[in-house]
């Protein structure tokens, strides 16, 4: 079945860098497009950033352009977010999100910026 683990989150203070991944498994990765969301406490999930099957093509939120990097190794099945200059607004569980048909999510992993 398909399987998304995201890794990487934890505390880290303001200006720091932290870098996400998603291994996936059970649906050939090569093939989709792979987005990042997040969603902090009370808030709405926002879109953070998607790229192409091959990697060709990436799109960032405003809020983090500049600053993120979303990338992908499909000969290893993950997908990747560098989050650089990170601020206390970044704080919220990211989520790696294969779209289509249907929509599949992983557990997320926790991002807390603070000082």
């Amino acid at each position: 079945q398909v399987q998304l683990v995201e890794s990487g989150g934890g505390l880290v203070q303001p200006g720091g860098s932290l870098r996400l991944s998603c291994a996936v498994s059970g649906f050939t990765f090569s093939s989709y497009t792979m987005s990042w969301y997040r969603q902090a406490p009370g808030k709405e999930r926002e879109l953070v950033a998607t790229i192409t099957s091959a990697g060709g093509s990436t799109n960032y939120a405003a809020s983090v352009k500049g600053r993120f990097t979303i990338s992908r190794d499909n000969a290893k099945n993950t997908l990747y977010l560098q989050m650089n200059s990170l601020k206390p607004e970044d704080t919220a569980v990211y989520y790696c999100i294969r779209k289509g048909a249907q929509w599949y999510w992983g557990q997320g992993t926790q991002v807390t910026v603070s000082s």
